[in-house]
């Protein structure tokens, strides 16, 4: 029996229509950091959620440790729209040329968790994530890792110690100015080369967020932790711009829906992450752990504070300004 070409022809538009509303839409979202870390746990969260609310239709494949993209790839894979969607630390954005970013790098800007969140989840976050826009890419989120600490295989009480130390840092001016600031000498390594290199001596130090020191096992080559709490370590979920703006809009809400829970999920377990990951270093035997009194981290703090001042051209002095707004912090009365 023949079928009239008009009837053979809407037929095979209505074949082709199901297939693409049933097609369903890969992102690949990259990370650099161990699944069990407070971000590997929010990845694998969303890309369930995710799942369920776009009811299939959007499938996410989450690469942990750096397994699609070396830490200094991850960019320009991005931007490229190899990978769809990635979560680097905040300092990733000054190489890129937006250096506002560069602000949560300055140390004890804030003092807690309630103070990084009136940034993270106020006007200002907003508007640096608009600075990314034009490089192509959308910010979608803020995630906590933690407040860092400092390791070494000295112990540190007071500012001279740190003099003369190696300290590995990721790629900020920021960092590098604060570790001078201590008389330090700053070396940019990359995280999944950092255990190798306190291994070696071919650094000293670092400083991590507790749940990255355990994860990656750099206690294991570092005898002393201060709980110093100086400097935060977060990350922006980001996803190429052409790609999030290309995707129906249901779906994109959906996965608006998504990452807010995730969200939600990341920063509500970041700082159980931590505690439980020091707990993970006491045990061990192998780092000894020393908080430091009131006062040596006030003399801490006024050792590192200036470099907020030293950095204001570069970060800019208006970013800074307005996180101090936000926060209610007044360097001057240190």
């Amino acid at each position: 029996m023949k079928f009239p070409v008009k009837h053979v022809v809407a037929c095979a538009l209505l074949a082709l229509g199901a297939a693409a509303a049933n097609a369903q839409t890969v992102i690949k979202f990259s990370h650099v950091v161990a699944q069990d870390t407070p971000k590997g746990r929010a990845a694998e969260f969303f890309a369930k959620k995710a799942a369920e609310l776009t009811k299939g239709k959007v499938k996410v494949e989450v690469y942990a440790n750096s397994a699609l993209y070396k830490d200094k790839e991850e960019m320009e894979a991005l931007q490229m729209g190899s990978v769809q969607m990635l979560a680097p630390s905040l300092a990733k954005f000054g190489p890129l040329g937006v250096k506002e970013f560069e602000v949560f790098d300055l140390p004890f800007i804030f003092d807690d968790r309630d103070d990084l969140h009136k940034v993270t989840n106020g006007a200002v976050g907003e508007k640096l994530f608009k600075k990314l826009e034009t490089r192509g890419i959308t910010g979608l989120a803020y995630w906590d890792n933690g407040f860092k600490v400092f390791s070494a295989n000295k112990p540190l009480k007071s500012v001279a110690d740190y003099k003369g130390l190696k300290y590995r840092i990721q790629s900020s001016k920021v960092l590098e100015e604060e570790i001078r600031a201590l008389g330090g000498i700053p070396q940019v390594i990359a995280f999944g080369e950092t255990y190798q290199a306190l291994q070696t001596g071919v650094v000293d130090g670092t400083e991590n967020p507790p749940s990255n020191l355990f994860t990656q096992k750099m206690h294991e080559v570092q005898k002393h932790v201060s709980l110093t709490n100086h400097g935060y370590l977060g990350y922006a979920v980001i996803v190429n711009k052409k790609f999030w703006d290309g995707l129906p809009a249901d779906v994109r809400d959906q996965l608006t829906q998504a990452m807010k829970q995730a969200t939600f999920y990341a920063n509500q377990i970041a700082q159980d992450e931590n505690d439980l990951a020091l707990e993970g270093v006491k045990k061990s035997g192998k780092t000894t752990i020393y908080t430091p009194t009131k006062e040596e981290r006030m003399a801490l703090k006024k050792a590192l504070v200036p470099v907020h001042a030293k950095m204001a051209d570069r970060v800019g002095k208006e970013t800074i300004q307005e996180v101090y707004k936000a926060t209610g912090f007044d360097p001057a009365k240190l």
